[in-house]
């Protein structure tokens, strides 16, 4: 069933990505938000199971939260997963504030079972060390115990990212080569604004210092940990599919988003992208429509059918 599901879902993918935009070529959108978070709300038929294990690292204990899709089936096909990576400049958030709380229930009521994730901070814990844990995420969601524990196919987990969760979800992207099934490759990307190059170009003066933070470094000429935690100095033509959402004068600023997309197309690399006119940052751009198209994205990537529309 799971290498029937992923043939016809690879061969669009590279249809696709043949003949679709080039460059930095981007859709338009308009979010219809009237204040930030006022599509953000907690799905109460979504079953969540709080703080699970997944793994240790420092001596510190990794946690997720597990959303699972209302009235499934015990012997239903299994589905893909979605990894749900919270922002927050590397150095706050968490995965049950109540913005990621909904994107993680949001995910799950359109029937994939979402992990929302803690990763190690900082300043206490700079580059790698959060993005080791992700993929520590990654693997561990992979284990057959915990697929068939969440109805999940282990070949088809995404991965969706805002903010600094966006330059996390780019990076576990971009990372390794081959087969997007097997160890901490994942097989679809959403990044909203995402830092996507950290070795100090397209950068605000005020974001500057916490990215240097992360990066455990003083400044960037001499930032042996910048190029790694790039993104964009890891891509590959075995990459997964992309959709990068991303405002025009935002706190990350749009280049770091087009620059990428360029990149990514190069590769033949299938990427969506959209712009929005304003300041919107993250998941503040979730109103309904950009919604149903991360959806639409991760069903066209992943293979899972997009919900049927409202009435």
């Amino acid at each position: 069933m799971r290498v029937a599901v992923g043939i016809p879902v690879a061969v669009a993918a590279l249809a696709l990505a043949a003949c679709g935009p080039t460059g930095a070529d981007a859709g338009s959108i308009d979010p219809q938000i009237d204040a930030v978070g006022t599509d953000l709300a907690t799905d109460p038929n979504v079953t969540v199971l709080d703080d699970l294990e997944y793994g240790v690292a420092g001596g510190v204990p990794l946690l997720l939260d597990a959303c699972l899709p209302p009235d499934r089936a015990v012997d239903a096909e299994p589905v893909p997963g979605i990894l749900v990576i919270h922002g927050g400049s590397w150095r706050e958030g968490t995965k049950d504030s109540v913005g990621w709380r909904a994107v993680c229930t949001w995910l799950a009521a359109a029937g994939y079972p979402a992990f929302s994730v803690n990763y190690r901070l900082a300043p206490e814990w700079v580059f790698p060390a959060g993005f080791d844990d992700l993929q520590t995420a990654v693997t561990w969601l992979r284990d057959d115990e915990r697929a068939e524990r969440f109805g999940t196919d282990p070949a088809r987990i995404g991965v969706f990212g805002g903010s600094a969760g966006g330059n996390l979800a780019a990076l576990l992207g971009t990372s390794g080569s081959g087969d997007l099934g097997i160890g901490p490759r994942v097989a679809a990307v959403v990044d909203l604004s995402g830092p996507i190059d950290l070795t100090g170009v397209d950068l605000t003066d005020d974001f500057a210092p916490l990215q240097l933070e992360y990066l455990g470094c003083d400044n960037f000429a001499d930032c042996a940990t910048a190029e790694p935690a790039s993104p964009n100095a890891h891509i590959d033509d075995s990459d997964p599919p992309f959709f990068i959402a991303h405002s025009t004068t935002e706190k990350i600023p749009l280049d770091q988003s087009e620059h990428f997309v360029e990149d990514l197309r190069a590769e033949g690399i299938d990427v969506e992208f959209l712009v929005a006119d304003g300041t919107l940052h993250s998941i503040a751009l979730l109103d309904d429509d950009l919604k149903s198209r991360i959806l639409a994205f991760y069903a066209r990537t992943l293979g899972l059918p997009a919900p049927p529309a409202d009435d």
